[in-house]
């Protein structure tokens, strides 16, 4: 009998740009036997680059225009039902720019994630990176987290950091931020692909069973965030 803990888990993989951290995963199925079978990458931008990068890897494509549609429920509507095809155990947003209904997320409810360039629950939503040089913070990152109905909040279980420099730009310091989600997002998917990972009734994230009381940091706290 195989070992669930390395039985590949299939995925559907969400994008709209240029798919930087698709490559990622790609790259850490291929070399790292991160344990999932990509089934499907489904963007809302016909012009996405990430429908390169995984056509180049073999990986079936998609695209569901978001502006083909009348409205928000109508998109998801498509979306889901273009999903559930699949039948994923995990669906990972990677650069998805789309904010999604509460009943889509419901319906994905513990077995979607994704990545934001931040350290939640400092600055959610977009220029996050201006955003903590304005700030002032010495600290800055990324995080990945279970997808719940609150845009960028629900439950976070891994982070990491990086040091803000004196003479940082929002370009620079967002190209750092990148390098760390590279490492960062397979480590998370591969948690939830081995079984370790889970949602718990109440959003409490259950990690080998138990719950997980901080975020585990993929990098040493330099120092605290902003707030």
């Amino acid at each position: 009998m195989s070992d669930p803990a390395t039985t590949p888990i299939p995925v559907v993989i969400l994008i709209s740009g240029r798919g930087s951290n698709l490559h990622a995963i790609i790259e850490a199925v291929e070399q790292d036997g991160l344990p999932i079978e990509i089934r499907a990458v489904i963007s809302n931008r016909p012009a996405a680059g990430g429908l390169q990068v995984a056509a180049e890897a073999g990986i079936a494509t998609d695209v569901i225009d978001h502006t083909e549609f009348t409205g928000r429920a109508a998109f998801d509507h498509a979306l889901q039902a273009r999903i559930d095809a699949c039948q994923p155990e995990l669906v990972i947003l990677a650069g998805f720019m789309r904010i999604l209904t509460e009943d889509f997320v419901t319906h994905y409810r513990g077995r979607m994630l994704n990545i934001h360039p931040s350290l939640l629950p400092e600055f959610p939503g977009l220029n996050t990176h201006q955003r903590a040089l304005d700030a002032g913070c010495r600290v800055h990152g990324a995080s990945v987290h279970f997808v719940t109905a609150d845009m960028d909040g629900g439950p976070v279980f891994l982070q990491a950091r990086v040091a803000v420099r004196a003479d940082d730009t929002a370009e620079q310091l967002a190209s750092r931020v990148l390098e760390q989600e590279h490492q960062l997002y397979p480590q998370a998917i591969r948690l939830f692909a081995e079984g370790r990972l889970s949602l718990g009734d109440n959003d409490d994230v259950l990690l080998d069973a138990s719950v997980l009381e901080q975020p585990l940091q993929l990098t040493a706290r330099a120092d605290t965030p902003c707030s």
